[in-house]
């Protein structure tokens, strides 16, 4: 597994089916979420729903250049509702694993699989071609900045 990876971009919503916003950076709040996005301030469309892993999503550039490639669905990073978008992380592998994004310690705690709402935001075939590709959940353990270009390194690195 590689064992080091980037941020590509960051993303922000102010409600559950608000137009993301692209961001340089983002705060980190330890045991909350990211500052100023949907299920930080309790709005997010699934902020009612119980579980865990609301406080950051994240996704792989290389899954959503495959639904392009495979499923001819172009869709931009933001529209894919994860919060950050990242390159060289196998994120499946983060579930239940401790990791860094800069200096902000997080945990996965499940994957983020696709759902009909984010199909609804976007195009048909973003859920099917998005199965087991859609992403990571994850809680924020130690709060900070993430930046465009931080390094996501595991703790062992």
């Amino acid at each position: 597994m590689n064992r080091r990876g980037s941020v590509v971009s960051l993303h922000i919503a102010l409600t559950g089916a608000a137009p993301i916003q692209n961001r340089d950076r983002v705060e980190a709040v330890a045991g909350r979420g990211l500052e100023d996005d949907r299920y930080f301030a309790g709005v997010g469309t699934y902020s009612r729903d119980s579980g865990s892993g609301r406080h950051l999503t994240l996704i792989e550039a290389e899954a959503l250049e495959g639904l392009k490639r495979n499923y001819g669905i172009a869709i931009p990073a933001g529209d894919s509702r994860r919060n950050v978008v990242t390159r060289n992380v196998p994120l499946n592998h983060l579930v239940d694993r401790e990791f860094l994004i800069g200096n902000v310690r997080l945990r996965g705690t499940r994957l983020c699989e696709p759902c009909a709402h984010l199909e609804k935001l976007t195009e048909c075939g973003v859920l099917r071609g998005l199965v087991h590709r859609g992403g990571l959940r994850a809680e924020i353990l130690s709060g900070g900045t993430i930046r465009v270009g931080d390094p996501i390194t595991l703790p062992d690195d």
